[in-house]
């Protein structure tokens, strides 16, 4: 990344503030990215409206106002948000559940408990990838 360029940024929402505070961690070490948080369903729509929107959404599954499928739903639905890129990311290992996540627009889906090299490693393909544009 060039070092005029500004960061990715990347949403995370999730309500465990452990699992808050390792992805803090990870990021931390990730110059070329920022995370923002959200622990709610509800603060992550409040986050993506107010902007930037980020270059990608990783979103667990189980919120304490809502279920990421209607996270996602819900984006979807929003103009401006509909093309977010998003990653499930849930202890819930279940083929159906994971069926449910990508044909509800996830583009993948991540297990936790997260092993670091590994998040890293998929959070940089997902990067690179050449994004949709985003709407003005």
């Amino acid at each position: 990344m060039q070092q005029d360029s500004a960061p990715q940024r990347v949403l995370y929402v999730e309500d465990d503030r452990i699992n808050i505070v390792l992805m803090e961690e990870v990021f931390r070490h990730l110059p070329d990215w920022q995370l923002i948080c959200a622990e709610t369903g509800a603060e992550a729509l409040q986050l993506l409206q107010a902007g930037p929107i980020p270059v990608l959404a990783l979103i667990d599954m189980n919120l304490p106002d809502t279920s990421g499928l209607e996270l996602r739903r819900r984006l979807q639905r929003d103009p401006h948000l509909e093309t977010l890129r998003c990653v499930a990311l849930s202890a819930d290992d279940d083929l159906a559940t994971i069926e449910a996540a990508k044909n509800a627009g996830f583009c993948d889906y991540w297990p936790k408990p997260i092993e670091v090299r590994r998040f890293v490693t998929l959070l940089q393909s997902h990067l690179q990838t050449p994004l949709l544009t985003q709407p003005a």
